[in-house]
């Protein structure tokens, strides 16, 4: 499995994260958010870092695009919405629930065979529908059925066993451990189990950015292409109605992005500049500010990015601040909290 070609795997130790966003009130600094934050440029080079992107590092839902990569590179023959919807954390609306149907027919597999998790639907106003409604949990809900489906699809194309494609040691697995490492360029360091039960491989945050340009720049046509594109094309669908990282992917032409759970945020645009952010804590709230300030670091016009810059701090229910990268992105940065 391994190429000669690949780093080393990066190190597992605590990472040096740095200061990456402020919590503003009134002016004044109220908390602060570590994390790490990379641009990589058209050539592949960094062009501006912060904190620690070489450690090793869970990339959550952000690997998704590769893991779709992986599926298309072993045969997976979906394109458009439902290919989409393969890289997709949806939100559990009706049309993600129809389109993960729609794959388990293709494969001509049942709901049962999914090994995800049961689940409300991530979207805070479809699942209150569902609360009111008396709905329960369910697997085709839970944000990741899509890639499960897929998954399961790509089992059936290429003859593995159904029972235990969640296992690391399953051929799909193994498929798509591959391609990780020749997306980001390096071994693996760790796998575990992400939320919804499939392997989670530990890169590092500059991997990460690599493999999203890695996606962006493949030749029309290739495994890595159709993924960019419909994503791209069908933003929606790998995330859903009102979602920040869809917004993002319309207000910028050409970028492909993908959110994380714990704070992560992976985007990239078709010359090869790509960003990618890790916030410490995890909180989402950072996430989207100090991936814009990225992306203006790496050459995207700020004026396409106000709508980024977070939800504002609310005091007696008017606004009293926001949270603001750092002074080290402010000079390209698009907020305008003070």
């Amino acid at each position: 499995m391994f190429s000669s070609s690949l780093a080393d795997p990066p190190l597992v130790r605590e990472p040096l994260h740095a200061p990456v966003a402020h919590l503003v009130r009134g002016g004044v600094v109220e908390g602060i958010h570590y994390g790490s934050v990379v641009v990589l440029g058209t050539d592949g080079e960094v062009r501006f870092q912060l904190g620690d992107i070489e450690a090793a590092f869970y990339p959550r839902s952000a690997l998704k695009p590769v893991q779709a990569v992986a599926m298309v590179r072993a045969g997976l023959p979906l394109d458009g919405e439902l290919l989409s919807l393969a890289a997709a954390s949806h939100s559990g609306e009706e049309r993600h629930l129809a389109g993960t149907r729609r794959i388990l027919e293709l494969a001509d597999v049942p709901e049962s065979a999914l090994g995800n998790v049961a689940d409300m639907p991530f979207d805070p106003v479809v699942r209150d529908a569902w609360i009111r409604e008396g709905r329960m949990p369910s697997q085709l809900a839970q944000n990741c059925s899509g890639k499960h489906a897929a998954m399961l699809y790509t089992c059936r194309l290429n003859g593995w066993s159904l029972d235990g494609y969640l296992d690391p040691g399953h051929p799909l697995q193994q498929a798509i451990a591959e391609i990780v490492e020749d997306l980001t360029g390096q071994r693996i360091a760790q796998v575990t189990v992400d939320g919804c039960g499939a392997p989670l491989f530990s890169v590092s945050l500059h991997g990460l950015g690599r493999a999203a340009a890695r996606i962006t720049t493949a030749a029309p046509g290739t495994p890595e292409a159709r993924v960019a594109d419909a994503m791209r094309e069908h933003a929606e669908m790998a995330s859903g109605s009102g979602r920040d990282v869809a917004a993002l992917m319309r207000a910028v032409p050409g970028l492909l992005a993908k959110d994380g759970f714990e704070g992560v945020q992976v985007a990239a645009l078709p010359d090869g500049r790509a960003v990618a952010v890790k916030i410490a804590d995890g909180a989402n709230r950072a996430r989207i500010p100090v991936g814009a300030a990225a992306l203006a670091w790496a050459g995207v016009d700020p004026s396409l990015l106000t709508e980024f810059q977070g939800e504002a701090l609310l005091g007696g229910g008017r606004a009293v601040g926001c949270v603001r990268p750092v002074r080290s992105l402010e000079p390209v940065a698009v907020s305008g909290c003070t």
